[in-house]
């Protein structure tokens, strides 16, 4: 193992309006980029969206302006908002239908039972972190109301998942038994729908913690459908992702909305190349529900 690099010494927005300027960052108005390094960190903006524009530890690509990797970071911001909301329908959508499947077959309080999963290893981590869920939960008028009035304090399951995040809900279904997850995975039309929650799940997360998903790997990636990966496309950018939320959504009359906004976003932001995150020339002809 080499020598351990040395944390480098904090730097005044001045010092870093400098240091870009050093690297051949072209900033035609410094009192504007001094406000924006004031509301987002050096760290979150510049280390980001400068992707593309230099090689590391290297300089700035020749003509790269500040405002060029400002709108990177604007379009990524509008467009995980958006995003984010289509997320939170198929985060319901999923939840809804796994615990009426659930409770149909095992009954309410199947969930406790090892037998009803295929891995019990797995089931008993999952039952610590959903006694963690319901204790955080503990003040929520629903939760009070199972704990004080119903035998053994339990949770029905179609009351459990609501206190599930994205993540729980994603272990749940990945190790239900396979007849149990076929079952549910065909309600929806699909047959992936395992491999989709996991990389919804992971983007959610990174919706929330307000990452970047302009030019990003995605680390968990979606099993696509042969039509697309012959097609050239891709699993491990976010284009890959938008088709499997767009299976998921097939009923919902207001996903094309979403494919306008996406398009009104990259309209908007004449710098930004799409490209990187995975979308072809056709991207929206693929993305529309027909």
């Amino acid at each position: 193992m080499g020598e351990l690099k040395q944390h480098p010494l904090p730097m005044t927005i001045d010092e870093q309006i400098e240091n870009l300027k050093s690297l051949g960052l072209i900033i035609e108005n410094e009192e504007y980029a001094k406000k924006i390094l004031n509301d987002i960190s050096y760290f979150r903006l510049i280390k980001a969206y400068s992707l593309g524009f230099k090689p590391k530890n290297g300089k700035y690509e020749e003509g790269v302006t500040f405002e060029q990797i400002v709108e990177l970071y604007l379009f990524n911001a509008n467009f995980r908002q958006v995003t984010f909301a289509e997320i939170e329908k198929i985060e319901v959508n999923v939840r809804c239908r796994i615990a009426n499947y659930f409770a149909e077959v095992y009954g309410v309080l199947g969930y406790m039972e090892p037998q009803n999963f295929v891995d019990e290893e797995y089931h008993r981590a999952f039952m610590a972190d959903i006694e963690e869920e319901v204790r955080r939960n503990s003040k929520a008028p629903f939760v009070r109301n199972f704990k004080t009035n119903y035998a053994g304090g339990n949770l029905p399951i179609y009351a459990l998942v609501e206190v599930f995040n994205f993540g729980t809900l994603s272990k749940f279904y990945k190790n239900m038994k396979n007849a149990d997850k076929k079952a549910v995975a065909k309600s929806f039309g699909i047959g992936y729908l395992e491999s989709w929650l996991e990389s919804i799940s992971y983007v959610r997360n990174v919706c929330a913690h307000y990452g970047r998903l302009y030019n990003a790997k995605l680390s968990k990636t979606p099993i696509l459908y042969k039509e697309y990966t012959q097609a050239g496309i891709g699993n491990n950018r976010m284009f890959g992702v938008l088709l499997c939320m767009k299976q998921i959504l097939k009923n919902d009359k207001h996903w094309n909305l979403y494919v306008d906004q996406i398009e009104l976003l990259i309209d908007k932001y004449e710098k930004v190349d799409v490209k990187t995150m995975g979308f072809p020339d056709d991207w929206k002809k693929l993305l529309e529900q027909k």
